[in-house]
């Protein structure tokens, strides 16, 4: 069955107090949008549908980030959850698989349990998915039951005394047929305690019709949504806790691993050993058998197997590692490409450059890759010797074997098994280093005495 996902995004998110759109807030490194447009993918949708509202722009951005055959459409006002889904009907024209209805804020829902109610609708024409609560919430809606028929779903608000004791309440998604949803959003009304059109009205239209609804459980966890700071601190905890746990049982050793932070995309091979109070952003791949230490941060790079990052190094975006590299203390690579062997062990920067097969840059090495209005780049050939404190100013190439002496500011490009040397000649004079102590020691006193 052809499946198209809808996905509601047109929320401001006021108990956020912020001008970000609500689904845009991160966890784990990533807009809420994506995790739900990630549990979507699993049905391999013919159609995305994201419904914006609130920073419509920044939302269509998003979503064409992660998917850029994704459709946005706006919902200019906010009337409720079915006039949001309806906003999606030119989209869907002619169209005539099954829609899945999902919210951008509810970012832990499993993929495994999308498939659960699209395999629901292969005997149902409509299925909704609910939880049991542990402890009644008056912000549920109920789902009123008989067996495994779904007879309603009220709103508390709505909801009589007898119906706010249900503890089967509404998540908000429903599947349905996308000819036969949105008749029935053509039938619903605003006639409630909020004025506002409800999507859960759908359940109770399709009984009118003859039609099976129906209704299947999850756990609590994966409907958990976010509509304020303190949930989104509560939110990424928890993702964190599932990221680390996921890491632990495919083989990962990681070493304290509350201290580490993951992002939705993070890929780490088995036998990696992660030190702690390291930081993975976005982008990050770790194959099986490097070794991150601690304290460092990693964003858009590749580490590849045998590799060591750290501790205190930073990588960033372009940053690839290949096996057996070492990247050591306090260095910065960004945009750079270090072939197998190379190191880069203390206090260097490594920007858009290319390092060859066993290449050993000192400490202190700077390439110099930003005149101030463009980026150059500079290369060093395989089993080359940078020394320490060397200034490559690039646009620079680097010879195969070739050498550069410690303090040098390379400016010209190095012929292969050559030395280079650029600093100036040493100058001593004997005996200037105690005058010129006496002299500065004079003058202090002076300005002490006002004189």
């Amino acid at each position: 069955m052809s499946a198209a996902l809808i996905i509601l995004a047109a929320g401001k998110g006021t108990r956020m107090n912020s001008d970000l759109p609500k689904v845009l807030h991160p966890i784990g490194g990533a807009p809420m949008l994506h995790h739900a447009m990630r549990a979507g993918a699993a049905l391999d949708p013919e159609h995305v549908i994201v419904v914006a509202g609130h920073g419509a722009g920044q939302v269509r951005a998003a979503a064409l980030s992660y998917d850029e055959n994704a459709e946005v459409v706006l919902q200019e006002e906010q009337l409720g959850t079915g006039h949001a889904v309806d906003q999606a009907r030119d989209a869907l024209k002619g169209f005539e698989g099954g829609i899945v209805v999902l919210f951008g804020d509810t970012p832990f829902l499993r993929p495994e349990t999308l498939e659960r109610m699209i395999a629901a609708r292969q005997r149902h024409d409509v299925v909704v998915l609910g939880f049991e609560v542990a402890e009644l919430q008056p912000r549920y809606g109920r789902l009123v039951m008989d067996g495994d028929r779904l007879v309603k779903i009220v709103e508390y608000k709505d909801a009589s005394e007898d119906e706010r004791t249900i503890r089967f309440t509404n998540s908000g998604l429903l599947a349905c047929d996308a000819q036969t949803l949105f008749e029935m959003l053509s039938e619903t009304s605003n006639d409630n305690a909020s004025g506002e059109y409800y999507l859960t009205e759908v359940a109770e239209l399709a009984n009118q019709r003859g039609l099976t609804v129906t209704a299947i459980a999850c756990d609590e966890a994966e409907t958990l949504g976010v509509d304020s700071r303190t949930d989104l601190a509560a939110a990424d905890a928890l993702f964190q806790a599932q990221a680390r746990a996921e890491l632990l049982s495919d083989g990962v050793t990681l070493v304290a691993p509350d201290t580490v932070y993951l992002s939705l995309d993070t890929v780490i091979g088995r036998d990696a050993v992660i030190e702690p109070n390291v930081v993975f952003g976005p982008g990050v791949t770790v194959e099986s058998g490097a070794t991150i230490r601690a304290f460092s941060h990693l964003e858009g790079c590749h580490v590849a197997r045998g590799a060591t990052v750290g501790p205190y190094a930073r990588l960033r975006p372009g940053a690839e590692l290949a096996e057996d590299v070492r990247v050591g203390n306090f260095v910065e690579v960004k945009n750079a490409t270090l072939a197998a062997g190379a190191k880069v062990n203390h206090l260097s920067y490594i920007g858009d450059a290319s390092v060859g097969a066993a290449s050993n840059i000192g400490a202190g090495t700077i390439t110099c890759n930003y005149d101030g209005v463009m980026k150059h780049f500079t290369h060093i050939g395989e089993r080359a010797f940078i020394g320490s404190n060397t200034m490559l100013v690039a646009p620079v190439s680097i010879g195969d074997e070739a050498m550069t002496g410690s303090g040098s500011v390379i400016t010209s490009d190095v012929d292969a098994g050559a030395l280079a040397l650029a600093r100036a000649p040493q100058v001593e004079k004997p005996g200037m280093a105690r005058k010129l102590f006496e002299m500065l020691k004079a003058k202090k006193t002076r300005m002490q005495r006002g004189s």
